[in-house]
């Protein structure tokens, strides 16, 4: 039986795109359970900011993605505004409880396509495989839901998007997935020397 592992992902994020396009081979070992989050909570939550809040990165960032796509050989086109209010599709998403298959479509509509899922939302839902005319959820309960799976995302320790944790331990990134199959392969590589020295290195910058 494959392990567990949670995938915590906001459609803002085009990173999360790159994952889902490369997932695969992990999915191959671990069974995936998707976990619609609201990032931008998440950073609150932390204390943190997003690199869309600081122009210079906001820049390199997107410029990045762009090489990124044409090193992938995946289809990417940039939304015209970005960073877009994404908390209505992710309500969406977990409401729907959006499998993999759903997902794909959305994040296909966002990054694939340039879509703006706040601005068109009806090509959004359609893009979906749902009505045109599907309302934007904003029932107290679905809202709850989602404030809740980004309290619980925090408490178990993710801290952006894309994020999978199995066996207790959180991987970020498009770029962590041949890690997490070499850990899955490994499993007691955090016990080694070397990452025991570097999870132990003195923070200065703390009391």
């Amino acid at each position: 039986m494959k392990p567990p592992a949670n995938f915590y992902y906001d459609i803002i994020s085009p990173y999360v795109y790159f994952f889902l396009k490369l997932r695969k081979p992990l999915e191959a070992l671990v069974d995936l359970k998707p976990v619609p989050i609201f990032f931008p909570g998440l950073l609150r939550l932390q204390n943190n900011r997003g690199p869309a809040e600081i122009p210079e990165k906001r820049i390199h960032t997107y410029t990045f993605c762009v090489w990124k796509a044409q090193q992938l050989g995946i289809p990417f086109q940039f939304p015209r505004r970005h960073p877009f209010a994404s908390a209505a599709a992710q309500r969406l998403l977990l409401q729907e409880g959006a499998d993999f298959a759903m997902i794909d479509k959305a994040f296909d509509f966002v990054w694939g396509h340039g879509g703006d899922p706040e601005t068109q939302w009806s090509d959004f839902c359609l893009a979906l495989g749902l009505p045109a005319t599907t309302a934007k959820p904003s029932t107290a309960e679905i809202k709850q839901a989602l404030i809740a799976n980004t309290e619980s995302a925090n408490q178990a320790g993710i801290f952006g998007v894309p994020s999978v944790k199995v066996h207790e331990r959180v991987f970020w990134g498009s770029d962590a997935i041949p890690w997490i199959i070499d850990f899955l392969e490994r499993p007691t590589m955090f016990t080694e020397a070397a990452y025991q020295a570097a999870i132990h290195a003195e923070n200065p910058l703390l009391p």
